[in-house]
């Protein structure tokens, strides 16, 4: 399905908190705040083996934990882990792949415990009215700079670059670790589950392109903020594009049949879904809607929708 996927239970944080080597420049920290929209929990990336290391979505605090703020498996909280982790190196930057909840928050209090800079997305708070209460907009953001598509972000044998990728949000970043060919993709592409674009920054003609944008790459491996490692980002990726386009299809031939609002679109097209999954369900056809909206394939009149003449 388009929002979240509860083929598998959300594990417990049995391993959050501690720090797990991925390949030689690139560790993870995982938050505690496992749920239906944040799998596992938030993962928290450092990069680097020499004097210094990047952050890279240092995750929620707070109101940003799904289940409270529980602690970790050492007992302590998920900035006091990543500091645990980075001991004994200079943190250089703290990179935001964007600006739910559920990933920036806590680089303001590793930056004042660091002092490094806050890089990466703009900043942007906005009234999200959908249903992920889990990830609303962090408003709080400040970023020391911001970085374009392009631009990097250098330390001891490590070079990261932004990719930009909107559609979850628009001002989703990824990073390319250019020394080993990785791509920390965020909320962008995941293993686990497709990601929830929900209006109205979520936009799913800029999801569509920014995947696109991916395919093109030639990215050896991408770590998402949830869920496992990819391997084979093209054949993800390539059945990421297939899959939206076939929703599209599916809502084209809902309208053909008559049905005209997103509930009952909902109700046909994601059979057995989990109850609380519905409104996430709904975000991504009301994305999809508005998007064949703009491209003069369907009318809209109030929350009923229609084929175009």
């Amino acid at each position: 399905m388009d929002a979240v996927t509860d083929e598998k239970p959300w594990p417990d944080t049995i391993h959050a908190g501690e720090c797990e080597q991925h390949e030689p420049l690139v560790r993870r920290v995982l938050a505690p705040n496992p749920s239906p929209y944040t799998f596992t929990g938030t993962q928290t990336w450092l990069v680097g083996a020499g004097r210094d290391v990047a952050v890279i979505d240092p995750g929620p605090t707070g109101s940003g934990m799904s289940i409270g703020d529980p602690p970790d498996a050492n007992g302590t909280g998920h900035v006091d882990a990543i500091l645990r982790a980075v001991e004994g190196r200079r943190v250089a930057a703290i990179l935001c792949t964007h600006t739910h909840r559920d990933h920036s928050p806590a680089a303001r209090p590793l930056k004042e415990a660091t002092g490094a800079p806050i890089v990466g997305c703009a900043p942007l708070a906005l009234s999200d009215d959908g249903p992920r209460a889990d990830s609303a907009f962090d408003p709080d953001y400040a970023p020391d700079r911001v970085l374009a598509d392009g631009e990097r972000v250098a330390g001891d044998g490590w070079t990261l670059e932004a990719v930009a990728t909107p559609g979850h949000t628009s001002n989703h970043l990824c990073f390319a670790l250019v020394e080993s060919g990785a791509l920390f993709t965020g909320d962008h592409v995941m293993a686990w589950s497709t990601s929830v674009v929900s209006p109205p920054d979520g936009d799913m003609a800029a999801y569509m392109a920014s995947l696109q944008k991916l395919y093109e790459r030639d990215d050896r491996v991408y770590y998402p903020a949830h869920g496992p490692a990819v391997a084979k980002p093209k054949q993800l990726v390539r059945g990421m594009l297939g899959h939206r386009r076939q929703r599209e299809r599916q809502i084209l031939r809902e309208l053909e049949q008559g049905v005209r609002v997103v509930p009952d679109m909902v109700s046909h097209m994601y059979k057995g879904l989990d109850p609380r999954l519905t409104g996430a369900a709904g975000r991504s056809v009301l994305a999809h809607l508005l998007d064949l909206e703009a491209r003069g394939r369907v009318l809209r009149d109030g929350d009923a929708w229609s084929l175009a003449a």
